[in-house]
């Protein structure tokens, strides 16, 4: 049975994934849905509460997203967010119109009503406003809970049902009450008990698993070594035991010591059937000369499903490929519930292999962040070096080496990665920092060797620390200068070919965590 579900309505907002990370901070499962969602597939979802997200568009356009009427007649407690407010009112009989003075940032909010959603909101406070839009006129069934110097209707709640708007974001940090406001519309509103625990979901994940695959049959895993992977493999070999038959493609793009830590770890550790398959020389001959991003990530996937086909062909009575497939993935794929997510990036993992294999997909995590992951992890007593891993890309070091990919430059690059990796955690910063990555630029600089200029330099080393609760967003670490400075100073002198490290500095949005 599903558990109980805050169903986020995605009209395009920047914040909807966040808007959803904020209900399961409170132990309270939450699903992106499209805007065309219909009550009949919100009872699916067992929803007891909904909230409508902001969004780039105004209620007035013509093309503007809208849902369903009925949904505001299911008696479900429903909460707009600025666009999602805007239009409930637009539906309920008030007047959208663009505002005279355009609120942006950190204003100043007053409670009219302590109540309901702002119960123990103290006024004034700060809220985080962004909108050109706002409702000019109620209308008869909307009582005013809040109010800015330029807004008289921040915060509204109507007299009958449970509709509620904010034309403020209490899903950003900006908003220091938006925690709080969104934990008295899920437990105060809408009834959830907060069940939504690692210790719950764990034990429904390995009885859906149990449920899914029948006595005699076998359950194949893609293991790589990263928590995501990992962690699936333990939730199933808690569910099916030695049924579960784990397979390691190593693709030669792995970090230095990659598949000594998976075989100690699921081997020897955990006594798990795990297959190593050697395709190092498939993969570099397949990528030979190949330097286009996208075109390296589908040779990698092919090869892949290659390797992983010829390894699978001897397994008896598997019928199911296991993935750690996450939420992430899932809604940056454009595979998302919501289908409005734009396809960021090519995963190799994300709906293509089962097509290709012949086996029925189980994917446990499809529906979790990366926190949410590694708290299972930590549930199910993996290792903590496994469980607080940062993330490796499924292309491994093919897409941290910029053009084509050789032998030379991974040798080059795996040093330049294990030495960034051995001063973070010899400073104390690894735990700090969500990724950390290294990228080979193929760009030779000059530099001086004794007292004379030498361009004997090939490559640029740079370097890339991110803080994160989700991948969906990010932000450069601020790292001590001095913790840099031994990283260049190692690098420079113990990698010949690198002589010059530079330090990525960009935010996702706009980049992306990964250079390619």
């Amino acid at each position: 049975m599903m558990p109980q579900t805050i169903a986020v309505v995605d009209f395009g907002s920047q914040y909807a994934q966040l808007i959803a990370r904020r209900v399961r901070e409170n132990n309270v499962h939450s699903l992106l849905c499209a805007p065309h969602v219909t009550p009949e597939e919100l009872q699916r979802m067992n929803a007891v509460g909904l909230i409508l997200s902001g969004g780039p568009s105004s209620v007035y356009a013509e093309n503007a997203p809208r849902c369903d009427p009925a949904l505001l007649e299911t008696g479900l407690p429903i909460l707009g967010i600025c666009y999602g407010m805007h239009l409930a009112c637009h539906m309920l009989g008030g007047e959208v119109g663009e505002t005279r003075s355009r609120e942006y940032g950190r204003t100043r909010l007053w409670v009219d009503d302590a109540g309901s959603i702002l119960a123990h909101v103290p006024s004034p406070t700060s809220a985080w406003m962004s909108h050109g839009d706002v409702v000019d006129r109620l209308g008869g069934d909307f009582d005013v809970l809040a109010h800015t110097e330029s807004c008289p209707f921040a915060a509204v709640r109507h007299k009958h049902r449970p509709i509620y708007g904010l034309q403020f974001h209490p899903e950003v940090t900006h908003t220091p009450s938006g925690s709080h406001i969104i934990r008295n519309f899920v437990y105060d509103v809408c009834g959830c008990d907060g069940s939504w625990t690692a210790a719950s979901v764990t034990r429904h994940t390995i009885d859906d698993i149990r449920r899914r695959v029948g006595p005699d049959e076998r359950v194949i895993c893609g293991l790589s070594g990263g928590v995501d992977s990992s962690v699936t493999a333990a939730l199933l070999h808690e569910a099916i035991a030695d049924r579960l038959v784990c397979i390691f493609v190593d693709n030669g793009l792995m970090r230095q010591g990659e598949v000594d830590l998976v075989e100690a770890t699921f081997r020897e550790h955990s006594h798990i059937d795990l297959r190593v398959v050697d395709a190092a020389d498939a993969f570099l001959s397949a990528l030979d000369g190949e330097g286009d991003p996208q075109r390296k990530r589908t040779i990698i996937g092919r090869e892949f499903i290659q390797a992983f086909k010829s390894a699978a062909a001897g397994i008896e009575g598997a019928r199911f490929l296991a993935q750690g497939t996450l939420y992430p993935d899932v809604i940056e794929s454009g595979h998302s519930v919501g289908g409005v997510a734009a396809n960021i990036k090519l995963h190799h993992n994300v709906g293509a292999l089962p097509a290709e294999l012949g086996f029925e997909l189980i994917e446990p995590l499809r529906d979790l962040f990366k926190d949410e992951v590694r708290r299972i992890g930590e549930h199910l007593g993996l290792p903590r070096e496994i469980v607080w891993r940062h993330p490796f890309p499924g292309p491994g070091l093919a897409v941290r080496i910029i053009g084509p990919v050789t032998r030379q430059a991974l040798e080059l690059l795996r040093r330049v990665d294990e030495i960034l990796l051995e001063e973070i955690h010899a400073a104390g910063w690894y735990g700090r920092i969500a990724q950390a990555l290294a990228v080979l630029l193929p760009i030779r600089t000059v530099g001086v060797m004794g007292d004379d200029r030498s361009y004997a330099g090939q490559h640029i080393a740079a370097i890339r620390l991110v803080e994160t609760t989700d991948f969906m967003t990010a932000d450069w670490v601020r790292i001590d200068h001095n913790v840099l400075a031994d990283i260049s100073s190692r690098i420079i002198n113990e990698v010949p070919g690198v002589n010059r490290v530079v330090y990525d500095i960009s935010s996702k949005p706009p980049a992306t965590i990964e250079w390619e």
